[in-house]
């Protein structure tokens, strides 16, 4: 590992763990296959030697199918990847910027500075503060966010968080994490295959005893055997499993440090970043959702709670940490946690009184409560107290709240003109021309750079007549 001394080094370092980390999994799939083998020849060997060159020589045969299982589930998540995380989350697709204006527009700005195509934006409807990135390409990539947390954040603290979640578009992360989801996933498929091998070897030596009784003398070395190779097997599955998950769980980690480097470095605001992060850290549970989902999302105290290795994320406080040692942030420290009035909020949301008191704080101490209407003077009266109507309706603390108003209507757009629809496709291609130019434009750089030949690294840009 190199030296980190600055936010740079660090980005490389973590960068270069990553690799190693997700170089192990072949590994221990390796491992899982031979443990399968173990399996098989216990009941067709009589020494524990035999049974483990017998396993060796069955590789070739049961890693290549283990690797055939995970290159179909592989396509299965690259097909439908954005689709299944839509349907779990319950993500709404933003198809048009008045839908969305700010989010739209710090996206868009963002992309723009690094000629990065802009990604499908989508929209939890929840009052938690929490976002993620999808995608296996940059074409099929995407940014989704919540409500809560577009209404918690200010401009700087949400281009911070969407500059995150960019950065984990550009590194590739959501492909990582598919492909170490895959692995662990097959890894398990194994590793219930085991448990039925020995259920049904279990059946076999019962049912076989008896036939055996008379054979005793002559098989008694093949029983032991049998014993030894299971064990082996049980013992080489468990560790594999294991491993993997926390292969898994630190490559997840791994990324998130990560990305918060890129956002650092595309925004060049960490007190931004550590802005944000303080505050999702304020309402970033969303339990409803399956953990694999959630290990995708910018924090999760659950995930990142867990006891060390099997942590998905790294906790708040060592990513501020990070940012304030590496890239120079000033950290405002923990927020208050929110009051129980703004957890109630939430059976008001998506109304506007529920989003106001969600994000609202309690009213410090020793401060006065506003006063009621002053009680009516005169005759007209009809009381020396006032009129008994203001005081129920303003109360003995003040005002009493109005009730919640009914949910607005959605607003209907307006219909859009032909020429303007035709105006926003041009403009819309213009974009993305200018994307894809700027990414070969770096790519040719960098292979220049490196002395290699840049019309092998990318098409070179068209000529003008």
């Amino acid at each position: 590992m190199l030296p980190a001394t600055g936010l740079r080094t660090h980005a490389w370092n973590t960068a270069i763990r990553s690799v190693l980390l997700l170089a192990g999994f072949p590994v221990l799939l390796t491992l899982m296959g031979y443990a399968i083998a173990l399996f098989i020849v216990s009941g067709q060997v009589r020494t524990v030697e035999q049974g483990l060159v017998e396993a060796a020589r069955l590789l070739p045969v049961i890693v290549p199918a283990a690797l055939a299982l995970a290159c179909v589930w592989f396509a299965i998540a690259f097909l439908a990847h954005n689709r299944i995380l839509d349907a779990i989350t319950g993500a709404k697709r933003v198809t048009d910027p008045r839908q969305e204006p700010r989010f739209w527009k710090l996206t868009e700005e963002l992309c723009i500075s690094r000629g990065m195509a802009l990604p499908r934006l989508a929209v939890i409807e929840t009052p938690q503060r929490n976002a993620f990135a999808s995608g296996l390409t940059r074409e099929t990539a995407g940014v989704t966010v919540t409500r809560g947390l577009m209404d918690a954040l200010d401009d700087r603290e949400l281009r911070a968080v969407i500059a995150h979640e960019l950065a984990h578009i550009r590194n590739g992360d959501a492909r990582l994490g598919v492909i170490a989801a895959v692995f662990v996933g097959v890894i398990t498929l194994v590793t219930d295959r085991v448990w039925n091998i020995l259920r049904f070897a279990r059946f076999r030596v019962g049912s076989g005893r008896s036939s055996r009784s008379s054979s005793r003398g002559s098989n008694s070395g093949g029983g032991g055997a049998m014993l030894v190779l299971i064990l082996i097997g049980i013992l080489i599955a468990i560790i594999a499993h294991v491993l993997a998950l926390v292969l898994r769980m630190a490559l997840s980690r791994n990324r998130e440090y990560l990305a918060d480097a890129g956002a650092v470095e595309l925004t060049g605001d960490p007190d931004a970043m550590i802005g944000a992060l303080r505050k999702v850290e304020q309402r970033a549970a969303m339990p409803d959702i399956p953990e694999q989902v959630r290990a995708l999302f910018l924090h999760d105290a659950a995930l990142s709670g867990a006891v060390g290795w099997f942590a998905t994320h790294p906790p708040i406080d060592k990513r501020v940490e990070t940012l304030v040692r590496f890239a120079g942030g000033h950290d405002p420290g923990p927020l208050p946690a929110l009051t129980a009035a703004a957890t109630e909020a939430e059976a008001l949301w998506p109304t506007e009184a529920g989003a106001a008191l969600a994000n609202s704080s309690p009213a410090p101490l020793g401060t006065a409560a506003p006063a009621g209407p002053p009680a009516s003077s005169g005759a007209s009266t009809g009381s020396p107290w006032g009129d008994a109507r203001s005081a129920v309706a303003s109360g003995p603390w003040g005002p009493r709240p109005e009730p919640a108003p009914e949910p607005p209507a959605p607003l209907a757009l307006p219909p859009r003109a032909p020429m303007q629809e035709r105006l926003d496709a041009m403009a819309a291609f213009a974009r993305t021309n200018n994307a894809v130019y700027m990414d070969n434009l770096a790519k040719r750089t960098a292979a220049r750079r490196a002395g290699l030949d840049p019309d092998a690294a990318a098409p070179p840009p068209p000529r003008r007549n």
